[in-house]
């Protein structure tokens, strides 16, 4: 087999494919015995007629074009590993020549990743967060806590802003009723956001037994969409009565026993959080900052894939969140084009990224082990909100496998830049990237003692899910990285 190839843009590359015909006759073999099976000939059984009068019956043209069809992936397959291209997504296939008994010859054009090195990083500066926690951001949390065992208190007066009321809803379009939107004995916080454009204004002075019109856009229903004239009418108002931020509230709400100590695990927990959030800032800015310093081709239909993929998202949790994609528009206060801009932008910052990472693992020859792989799936198990094991089998049975590795090798590939970059808060103190972990770990240690035993039994089992099939991936992975630039 003989392998041209010719790159029509960075990221493209059109393969000229010459094949002698002896190699397809594993392929010329099986068509035969395929087509075999398929006709009928007077003294042969089925299967069994010879390949002559299978020519004949049903001409040498469809054997050709079977056996053809059968050997071009894996054609295909060997003229990437000669040539050691990184292909992404599917090829455009053309056979331009089928010469028989001499040669078959075939196109392929598709899309490569780029070639670059990836710039470096030891030292890179990169800036995060202070990690400072105020009084005013321990009081706000305190009065969310307070806010979750306060009680409701029915008052004879007009409803205004922070109110809890009882509502009926109902909706007109052209004098019809939209059966679908309408709602009775509904408890809403009044100023909440999300809610039908217009409400808030609408039961802001109403008493109870009062109620107002007013015209609006419905969100969800059979009328999504559509300008209707909505009518909210009011039960009853009742105002949000907290708990005192003191010793009491503090034993009814927690373990300890005084507000101090309450005050003081809050001060902890939020010290925390904030340290968490450097080491995700140090690596969000850390590949930010690795982007800066080179310019990458991105392969246009891989950016389109990405940009599908994140408008496929968005609209799942609008539509679980009851939200058009015009209401979603108009809360953030974009337009369309501006969305779309935003959209491109995050979409084409995603696929460099994703490039730089593997060519970094390609560059330093990472690798995954059985154990890291358990471990990444223990993990999304957990944020999923599912047993490890089934989403092990699932990963399993859908052939993710092999994306599982690549995900596994661009994470480890990150913590390399981070721990060679100089991270700095906003204040210009310099971080210890590891010391940060020790602190997080070290104030969290009794609950992640408890947690260990059950994440270890965890991932003993979606090892056991995925141990068969993942030394294969792995080393399919290591072995396309090895050769594939």
């Amino acid at each position: 087999m003989k392998t041209a190839v010719e790159e029509l843009t960075p990221t493209r590359v059109k393969l000229t494919i010459e094949v002698p015909f002896e190699e397809l006759k594993p392929s010329l073999d099986k068509a035969y015995k395929e087509l075999a099976k398929q006709v009928r000939l007077k003294g042969f059984r089925p299967g069994k007629a010879p390949a002559r009068l299978i020519d004949q019956y049903v001409g040498r043209g469809a054997v050709l074009q079977e056996a053809v069809n059968d050997a071009l992936p894996g054609l295909y397959g060997a003229a990437i590993e000669e040539k050691e291209l990184f292909v992404l997504g599917q090829p455009e296939v053309e056979v331009t020549k089928i010469d028989d008994g001499k040669e078959l010859e075939f196109t392929a054009e598709v899309d490569v990743r780029p070639t670059f090195e990836v710039p470096e990083y030891e030292g890179l500066p990169v800036t995060v967060d202070d990690a400072v926690v105020t009084d005013e951001e321990i009081a706000e949390t305190l009065d969310n806590l307070r806010d979750r065992f306060a009680t409701l208190t029915t008052v004879e007066r007009a409803a205004a802003e922070g109110d809890t009321v009882t509502i009926d809803l109902s909706a007109v379009i052209d004098g019809e009723e939209v059966e679908d939107a309408a709602t009775k004995g509904y408890s809403y916080e009044v100023g909440a956001e999300g809610a039908i454009e217009g409400l808030n204004e609408a039961i802001v002075g109403l008493s109870a037994g009062e109620s107002k019109s007013f015209p609006s856009t419905l969100v969800a229903g059979s009328r999504q969409g559509e300008e209707a004239e909505v009518t909210v009418a009011v039960q009853s108002v009742k105002v949000k009565e907290l708990p005192g931020a003191d010793d009491e509230f503090a034993q009814l709400a927690s373990e300890f026993d005084t507000i101090e100590e309450l005050k003081d695990d809050v001060r902890k927990r939020l010290d925390r959080q904030k340290k968490m959030n450097q080491v995700g800032q140090a690596r969000d800015k850390a590949l930010e900052a690795l982007l800066e310093k080179v310019e990458i081709p991105l392969p246009e239909s891989v950016v389109d894939s990405e940009k599908a993929r994140r408008n496929e998202q968005l609209d799942q949790q609008l539509a679980y969140a009851g939200l058009t994609r015009e209401a979603y528009l108009a809360e953030e206060d974009k337009s369309a084009e501006e969305f779309d801009a935003e959209l491109d932008e995050a979409a084409r910052k995603a696929v460099a990224g994703g490039f730089i990472l593997d060519q970094l693992a390609l560059q330093e020859e990472l690798g995954v082990e059985n154990e890291e792989l358990s471990e990444y799936v223990v993990t999304q198990a957990m944020q999923m909100n599912l047993p490890p094991q089934q989403l092990a089998q699932y990963l399993t049975e859908n052939n993710q496998i092999p994306a599982l590795v690549a995900e596994v090798l661009r994470s480890k590939a990150l913590n390399l830049i981070v721990e060679h970059v100089k991270i700095s808060d906003e204040s210009g103190n310099e971080l210890d990237l590891e010391e940060l972990r020790k602190e997080i770990n070290g104030e969290t240690a009794t609950v992640e003692v408890a947690d260990e035993a059950e994440s270890d039994e965890a991932a003993e089992v979606a090892e056991a899910e995925i141990v068969e099939e993942a030394p294969e991936a792995a080393e399919a992975k290591d072995e396309e990285g090895s050769s594939k630039a």
